[in-house]
């Protein structure tokens, strides 16, 4: 087992179901699911993708397990492992059946909701995107190439987010994903370390190794940047020298949001403006060759292509 009872029961209450028996893979509903049933409005991936908000599964098969501990991860970090330390894990098609049922469950209230649009209550029941990115790094999952190939033998489009630490299990990723994200948060070492707070040695080095792979990539691959305020926010040239180097689809620059743990290290000081972020994003596609096509102010994110 991967937590300990107490973690389990704070993390149930805050919306995470565990997956199989070994409890390393979770799902949560996401906020934007949820509007999207009440038509309250949509994630930024529809706007800016066409994923449907309310037929996305938001998801992770390795929960406690991350390489880094973010200043603006929302995680609760103490329960973080470094390393895969479980011999015995989960298989991909037992994660996926329960997180689909799973999902089904804690969304079954809604049927009950005279608000909720009830062609999209047909349809949530038989998601169709797995967001792999709902906490911990996703390719410390031995079978994290067999758990993407389920999905697509489902149909299902992936959004896959990763820190590129490790570097020989996306090169050798044999079923792509949709979508691959690689998260870059720093236009420089120094700042890498401050905000990104790395767990093991040759972290900056990795990344860089990993960005020089995206372009090898038969999927679509986006950088996604978290920007900090007063931590993250300077030196668009130097995010422009590394987002080149990877050649992306997509640029995703995005706002912290003061949410969940990352309050106990952050505060509201911390979370920039929707200007502030788009602003910041010109400056970066100045330097590297891309616009702005895209945003969502509600959600304080651009997409530069």
């Amino acid at each position: 087992m991967s937590f300990n009872e107490s973690q389990i029961e704070k993390l149930e209450k805050s919306g995470y179901r565990f997956l199989g028996k070994h409890g390393h893979a979770a799902v949560k509903v996401c906020h934007w699911t949820r509007q999207s049933i009440t038509d309250k409005g949509v994630c930024y991936k529809e706007k800016f993708y066409g994923i449907k908000s309310h037929r996305c599964l938001q998801m992770s098969p390795a929960v406690p397990n991350c390489q880094q501990e973010c200043e603006f991860c929302w995680r609760d970090l103490t329960y973080t492992q470094t390393t895969w330390e479980d011999e015995e894990y989960d298989d991909p098609k037992t994660i996926i059946d329960d997180a689909i049922k799973a999902q089904n469950n804690l969304l079954c209230g809604f049927y009950g909701n005279d608000k909720a649009n009830k062609k999209k209550l047909e349809e949530l029941k038989n998601p169709t995107n797995a967001a792999i990115s709902l906490a911990g790094e996703p390719t410390l999952y031995p079978k994290i190439d067999e758990l993407i190939g389920e999905f697509n033998r489902r149909d299902f489009t992936t959004f896959v987010v990763s820190n590129g630490q490790c570097v020989d299990r996306l090169r050798n990723l044999e079923n792509d994903p949709y979508q691959l994200y690689l998260s870059l948060d720093a236009p420089c070492e120094k700042i890498f370390n401050e905000v990104c707070r790395p767990r093991i040695n040759d972290a900056w080095s990795n990344l860089n190794e990993s960005l020089e792979t995206l372009s090898s990539f038969n999927s679509r691959t986006c950088i996604r940047n978290t920007c900090v305020r007063g931590k993250n926010m300077e030196d668009p040239e130097g995010y422009a020298k590394l987002i080149e180097k990877a050649d992306p689809d997509f640029v995703e620059v995005k706002a912290y949001m003061c949410v969940g743990s990352s309050r106990e290290r952050l505060t509201l000081e911390h979370m920039p403006s929707f200007d502030e972020v788009k602003q910041f994003a010109k400056k970066i596609g100045e330097n590297c060759g891309r616009e702005i096509v895209n945003e969502s102010e509600i959600s304080r994110v651009v997409l530069l292509e």
